[in-house]
């Protein structure tokens, strides 16, 4: 934590001084003297680990680091540095975004830059540090090196921002995760964080604040895509003598996972946005509402809050402003719903979190009845680069209404997944293949879902469209929160909808009628397309046929009857699927046929004559007994009892068994 240094510094909590950010960074400011201007540019200099005397080792300690096994790697380090009778600072960072090599470890030698290695797991350690403190780094393990000052560069070793993954990237959001401590409010200070907060309560009006995020043309993140400073100046205007800022940080979407990375990695970039965000509305409270299940988010961002009041940077008179502001966390428990303002402010409340329909909305009452402002995390996390480098700064990247850089967690069948911020306007081809490395296994490119469970499905066709909230609209998808799910030419659209479909309808609250009633009945007549026609009744059939026909006014029904964007943007992923892909929908009703081979219950399943010893396995485990034959004799199945589990595939020890998604074929086979 921050030293004075001298006496002479009189700052605290209780006297804040209103030049302490730029006395950190640059100082002292209060007084001449050489002896404290070498103290500090000293002090600045180890934090920012320039002229290292002691090497230093950075692990990956992110959830994802942190799943792939970086606390094992940790521990092997630990021995080899005692054993070797090496010296070495190990420093925990977060997630530099290539979730997909993780463990990563970064290693910085004495006068040497600081280089990168990949996929490091514990029985790694001993293969690669040896070898790099020797001099020699093992090159098939190197990620990259980082350009530094003052260092000697490695030979032979690219530089980490030309690696496929980096180098279309534009890391504004981003810049510190991975790199620096998140736990150390120091580190975060020397390379310039909270000088934009600084500059704001000593320069700036809450309007011209309100103004500069309105020039910027930011819009809110966490899917609406609503202008950020235009809100905040609806609260400004607002009546009332108490007012609330909310960092929105329950992220619920199945494949997000952008704002963990963002407070895992880099909280106090965080904190610094909702201070000047408060300020900028005129709140003296804020709140952080994030979900219970992410715990290491919540321990680093408690520690942030903490390093900020033990600074003086939260509590009373902040930087002897005048203005003074409390952050206090709020725990979900995880419902999806309370990603929506009003269930997330009712939640808060201490009620049951449900919408309410709007107006008034929460900018003119809000939590307790007073105006509100929420942005998600990585709204507020842009808000100290805007203030720091101008509006025309943020405005110069993008297209004509999307601003910025917007940051996408790619997932699904694509090589290189993770965390990647782009400009907006870059295309999904960028993202999936320059970015990402194209699909695995050298598959096809099938579609991207995009914009979360509420989001659609992009199709190969617009592989090339620029992504922004005006284009992704028009073919029926949504920027969203940011979740990207890459899929190959093996996933079956129907299948894809009906998975979202049943995420939706178990996460409605139930509140009104449309969004609860409403999915279930779309759920349940997506569920009855990848039925298997033998096990249907008449009466069955003639129900599933009917929801089939009515499944798009039914959606369009909901669009517009629920209360909240929870129902309004639930049909997304079933309405962009049956525009883009009719054809496997009309494969499923009419031919009761697969073509993705997804749906297993629309499999044939038969046994090849040729391959079976008749050893009878397949049929003990048969759950359905459809597997008949006599002891070594080929068997056969009987397809109106078999129930497609694929139960047998799993037990053959012969590969007798056949998958096809087509009729069972009439010769060479026992069952034909």
């Amino acid at each position: 934590m921050f030293e004075k240094c001298c006496d002479k510094c009189s700052h605290s909590p209780d006297s804040p001084c209103p030049d302490l950010i730029a006395c950190i960074q640059d100082g002292p400011l209060c007084h001449t003297d050489e002896r404290c201007n070498d103290f500090i540019h000293q002090r600045v200099e180890r934090l920012k680990r320039k002229n290292i005397e002691t090497p230093v080792i950075f692990v990956g300690t992110a959830t994802c680091g942190l799943g792939a096994g970086a606390e094992k790697t940790i521990t092997e380090i630990e021995k080899w540095l005692s054993e070797s009778k090496t010296s070495a600072d190990i420093v925990r960072v977060g997630c530099l975004g290539i979730c997909a090599l993780e463990p990563l470890v970064d290693v910085q030698l004495p006068k040497k830059s600081r280089i990168s290695f990949y996929s490091v797991t514990a029985e790694k350690v001993r293969d690669i540090l040896p070898a790099v403190f020797d001099g020699k780094p093992p090159v098939e393990h190197v990620l990259g090196q980082y350009p530094q000052e003052d260092t000697e560069a490695w030979k032979n070793i690219p530089l980490i921002g030309d690696h496929p993954f980096f180098k279309h990237q534009k890391r504004w959001v981003l810049e510190n995760c991975g790199i620096i401590n998140p736990e150390d409010i120091d580190e975060y200070i020397v390379w310039g964080g909270y000088s934009s907060l600084s500059r704001v309560l000593k320069n700036m009006t809450p309007l011209e604040v309100a103004d500069v995020v309105e020039d910027s043309g930011l819009r809110g993140r966490g899917g609406a895509g609503f202008p950020a400073g235009k809100k905040w100046k609806f609260a400004q205007q607002a009546e009332g003598d108490q007012r609330y800022m909310i960092c929105n940080a329950d992220e619920g979407d199945p494949g997000a996972f952008m704002d963990r990375a963002v407070i895992e990695g880099d909280p106090h970039r965080l904190v610094e946005g909702i201070i000047i965000a408060a300020y900028a509305i005129h709140a003296d409270h804020a709140y952080i509402y994030i979900r219970a299940e992410y715990p290491l988010a919540i321990r680093r961002l408690e520690k942030a809050i903490d390093q900020a009041h033990e600074l003086g940077l939260l509590g009373r008179n902040i930087l002897d402003s005048g203005f003074s502001l409390d952050i206090k966390l709020k725990k979900g428990a995880g419902a999806f719903v309370c990603g929506e303002e009003t269930a997330l402010i009712a939640s808060i409340e201490g009620k049951r979190g449900m919408p309410r329909p709007r107006p008034p909305f929460p900018a003119v009452s809000g939590l307790y009845g007073k105006p509100t402002i929420i942005n998600n995390v990585e709204t507020l996390a842009n808000v100290p680069g805007i203030i720091k480098n101008g509006a025309d700064w943020f405005s110069s990247v993008g297209t004509e209404r999307s601003k910025g850089t917007k940051v996408f967690a790619l997932s699904g069948n694509v090589v290189r997944t993770g965390l990647v911020e782009v400009p907006m306007g870059i295309t999904l081809r960028q993202i999936v293949f320059d970015i990402g490395g194209g699909i695995e296994g050298g598959l096809a490119f099938k579609a991207a879902q995009i914009g979360g469970p509420s989001g659609g499905c992009i199709p190969v066709e617009h592989l090339d469209t620029e992504i922004d909230y005006e284009s992704l609209k028009e073919i029926g998808a949504i920027v969203g929160s940011g979740g990207l799910v890459v899929m190959d030419e093996n996933t079956c659209m129907v299948d894809v909808a009906k998975f979202f479909m049943d995420f939706i309808q178990k996460e409605s609250c139930g509140k009104c009628i449309p969004c609860r009633e409403g999915t279930r009945l779309m759920l349940e007549i997506l569920t009855s397309l990848t039925k298997r026609r033998s096990h249907e009744t008449m009466e069955e059939t003639f129900t599933r046929f009917q929801g089939v026909i009515q499944l798009k006014r039914l959606a369009e029904v909901i669009q517009d009857a629920s209360l909240c964007a929870l129902g309004q943007t639930a049909p997304n992923p079933v309405l962009s699927t049956m525009r883009w892909f009719k054809d496997e929908y009309e494969a499923h009703v009419y031919e009761r046929y697969c073509p993705a081979g997804a749906c297993t219950e629309l499999l044939n399943y038969y046994i090849d004559s040729e391959k079976c010893k008749g050893c009878g396995l397949c049929a003990k485990n048969c759950p359905s007994d459809a597997i008949m034959g006599a002891p070594k004799s080929p068997h056969y199945i009987v397809p109106d009892k078999c129930i497609g589990c694929g139960t047998c595939v799993e037990t053959c020890k012969f590969d007798a068994i056949v998958i096809s998604r087509q009729d069972v074929p009439t010769e060479g086979v026992a069952n034909a």
